[in-house]
């Protein structure tokens, strides 16, 4: 086995899912990074009312997914990509609490592209392809670009720890060595060429889902 792998020519080696999937969503990913509703509020041109709007609809969002999470923890290989410390629903309550009040449960919209996320979230995440598709996004995007999110808006908001704690991995100190462990934990599942195919497809329609989100609070706030 060693030698075979060794003679393959570097094109001939399978390409890994952590690539396929950076590079396969390049194009989704750009399209819901410049919505008109993030870019404004990453610049300043919102108010605080439109962050916990998002928070509302990431509530729902992460509530889904890590109900997945609890499931797929059953399946020999989903388990590996389920961290504790990565679990969001605990601190954006938090969030919501600061921002919108105790009473923040029965003062919150979910908007209706949030409705379609989560349904398609509860449809497909006992799948693992499905699953690592959507965790992917959602959690390696929270530590990358959503840092940068967290920056914006204690600049332009005034927030600090109260409101970001969504933003805040209190036990991922350095997220670097966490994201290529995580990357490593991706590639290492055996998938069949078509489960990657479908891992690929599922986290463009996971950006694209998001774009709809997007759109929504666009509608309502821009």
């Amino acid at each position: 086995m060693t030698a075979l792998t060794h003679d393959l020519a570097p094109a001939d080696l399978p390409v890994a899912l952590s690539l396929r999937l950076r590079e396969g969503t390049r194009p989704e990913h750009e399209q819901a990074e410049g919505s008109g509703f993030v870019e404004k509020l990453m610049s300043g041109g919102l108010d605080v009312a439109a962050y916990a709007d998002l928070a509302a609809q990431q509530w729902a969002i992460y509530g889904a997914l890590e109900d997945a999470s609890a499931a797929i923890r059953d399946d020999t290989q989903g388990a590996a990509l389920v961290f504790d410390e990565l679990a969001r629903t605990p601190e954006i309550e938090k969030d919501l609490a600061f921002l919108v009040g105790p009473d923040w449960a029965e003062r919150i919209t979910i908007r209706p592209a949030t409705e379609r996320y989560v349904a398609r979230l509860r449809e497909v995440g006992g799948s693992l392809p499905a699953y690592a598709a959507h965790a992917y996004t959602r959690y390696l995007g929270d530590l990358s670009g959503g840092q940068i999110i967290k920056r914006m808006l204690e600049r332009h908001y005034g927030l600090s720890v109260d409101g970001l704690a969504f933003y805040t991995f209190v036990e991922i100190p350095k997220s670097k060595p966490f994201k290529d462990v995580y990357r490593e934990r991706l590639d290492g599942l055996d998938l069949s060429p078509e489960q990657v195919d479908e891992t690929v497809a599922e986290a463009k329609l996971a950006f694209r889902l998001n774009s709809a989100l997007f759109a929504d609070l666009g509608a309502v706030h821009c």
